[in-house]
């Protein structure tokens, strides 16, 4: 459209410009698909991108995934969001419930990591001290055999897995540790507003932050001339050139010689936990606007919390 360089002189006019071109790039992102998803179908470990079409489209996929344009793109739709749901609270108690419910569904599915990681280091043991074994096949129909040492590096991704998807879970359900010294003895409502302020002045940004470096971290094991995240700061000009020798180079180097070597599979989970913990802090904010405005009636209402069963194991879970 053209606002950001014809208003981009100062500060406002570069805000307001990006803001106003955000439903006119998305509805083109949206419109031209091929664009920046074109590269899909060429997918390998290692390789030259032959097909130039699809290069670009990786280069542009790469740039806009961190780029101003798509942070304006979900400022404008929070915004949309939030206007809405100040008219119709009902609307915005249904977001609630929605960003909620990924965050505990994504936790619950995770959670079974944990199980998995325990009878993996069950079996390695097992198989490692009993029948003196150097290697372990794994599967059914479709086998995988790998050293021991790779299956017991392994257990590394799972206890990842864990963390970074049950991230939103565990605050839903009221899991994480916080420091109380003044919290604990403010009013409801100065509360209310305290989480609001959480939100969106530390989760949001630390979690955006996390996400602008993440991004790059990860396509930097995946594939070569590496992009840095100073890149997003060019213009996409200067970096079409390069897609004519993009090519696939997936990082597979292991901490030890038979080790487990896909450690770029952390770098996803780094860019997903940064998803979850934005969604989850937008809901946050959601969810004290609206106690705030409804009253303490309103505490914890649709708030879907597991129960242990157990009275006594409820208050000590409670007490910590």
């Amino acid at each position: 459209m053209g606002l950001v360089e014809a208003w981009g002189g100062n500060a406002f006019g570069w805000f307001f410009a990006h803001l106003l071109e955000a439903p006119f790039n998305l509805y083109t992102a949206l419109m031209n698909t091929q664009l920046w998803l074109a590269w899909v179908p060429h997918i390998q470990l290692r390789g030259k991108i032959t097909d130039l079409d699809a290069a670009e489209s990786l280069i542009r996929f790469i740039y806009y995934g961190a780029s101003w344009e798509l942070l304006f793109i979900i400022l404008f739709a929070f915004l949309a969001v939030t206007i809405i749901g100040v008219i119709r609270n009902s609307f915005m108690w249904g977001c609630v419930r929605f960003l909620e419910g990924i965050g505990n569904t994504v936790g619950r599915l995770a959670a079974w990591f944990g199980l998995l990681m325990v009878l993996q280091q069950i079996l390695i043991i097992f198989m490692q001290r009993v029948f003196a074994v150097s290697e372990i096949t794994l599967g059914f129909g479709m086998s995988v055999t790998h050293d021991v040492s790779w299956w017991a590096e392994e257990l590394k991704l799972y206890n990842a897995l864990i963390v970074c998807l049950c991230v939103s879970y565990t605050f839903v359900q009221g899991g994480h540790v916080r420091v109380d010294l003044v919290y604990s003895v403010v009013s409801f409502r100065v509360k209310r507003i305290i989480d609001m302020l959480g939100s969106l002045v530390f989760m949001i940004p630390a979690a955006g932050l996390t996400f602008f470096y993440g991004w790059f971290f990860l396509w930097r094991t995946l594939v070569t001339p590496k992009l840095s995240a100073s890149n997003t700061f060019k213009d996409l000009d200067q970096l079409l050139p390069k897609a004519r020798a993009l090519r696939w180079n997936v990082e597979t180097i292991g901490f030890s010689p038979n080790g487990f070597n896909a450690y770029f599979l952390f770098k996803f989970l780094l860019v997903f936990f940064t998803f979850l913990v934005i969604l989850q802090a937008i809901a946050f904010f959601y969810r004290s606007y609206l106690e705030l405005r409804e009253g303490p009636a309103s505490e914890g209402r649709f708030l879907d919390k597991d129960t242990l069963g157990d009275p006594t194991a409820e208050l000590v879970a409670k007490i910590h």
